[in-house]
């Protein structure tokens, strides 16, 4: 049996046996066919670019964090209202928060005591809030002390002194580091500021009227490194007093 068919052109005339027709059906569903598995192999493929990207990034900042990476540990915050009040406290950060405590969910909500046992919503008490983070953060190791291992104890509670800390807050930051660092035959120390605070900023309502932070970088170091000292000054507590301390390790 044939079957006419007509062309594009008028009056050409096309005739196909059923053997035929059937192979153009089977040719259209193979043309189908290789459609879908090319894009099939276009989805893998972005897949895989896709994968690879990640990959790519997830190394390129494990090499940013090994070469001036800082895990910023125990930052920890004192709230002294002077007299008891609602507070919320909020970070922005700039790296990876690690670990919180109260957990950190888009900022901290206590009521605050003027002793500064803090109470969250729970009716859980606190003696500070808690938080960890690692960051790509390169801080200034140009200025401020070398010291022995075995001195560190001591000259942790005269510089805290200095930099506005209570003894209660200041044992609480040395008991937290010496082990760390006491034995080292010296620990290369700088108590940061502007690099810490663009990189940790802190928000608190309502304001404060004072606020104390205190972050230290150290390194270990075999031998002595000789570095201009730092001043080290505080601000005197009036009010409404916030005071954060916390530290890392760095490279050399």
């Amino acid at each position: 049996m044939k079957v006419l068919l007509w062309g594009d052109k008028m009056g050409e005339e096309y005739y196909l046996t059923e053997e035929q027709k059937i192979q153009q059906e089977i040719e259209k569903e193979e043309k189908k066919e290789k459609k879908k598995k090319s894009k099939v192999r276009k989805f893998v493929w972005i897949g895989i670019i896709v994968g690879i990207v990640l990959f790519a990034l997830q190394l390129a900042y494990e090499w940013l964090y090994s070469q001036y990476g800082v895990t910023q540990r125990k930052p920890v915050l004192y709230l002294y209202p002077e007299e008891t009040t609602e507070v919320v406290a909020r970070l922005d950060f700039n790296g990876k928060l690690t670990t919180t405590y109260p957990k950190y969910v888009d900022g901290w909500k206590v009521v605050a005591e003027p002793d500064g046992t803090l109470t969250d919503e729970s009716g859980k008490t606190y003696n500070y809030l808690y938080w960890e983070g690692e960051s790509t953060t390169k801080f200034d190791m140009s200025e401020g002390f070398c010291v022995k291992g075995e001195d560190t104890a001591e000259f942790l509670e005269d510089a805290l002194e200095k930099l506005g800390l209570t003894r209660r807050e200041a044992n609480e930051f040395i008991v937290y580091w010496l082990p760390l660092m006491e034995n080292n035959n010296y620990n290369v120390i700088s108590f940061q500021t502007d690099a810490y605070e663009e990189n940790a900023k802190l928000f608190i309502d309502p304001n404060p009227d004072t606020v104390i932070r205190v972050f230290m970088t150290w390194y270990g170091s075999k031998k002595p490194v000789e570095l201009p000292s730092q001043t080290l000054t505080a601000p005197e507590r009036n009010g409404f007093v916030v005071v954060e301390w916390g530290g890392g390790e760095v490279r050399p």
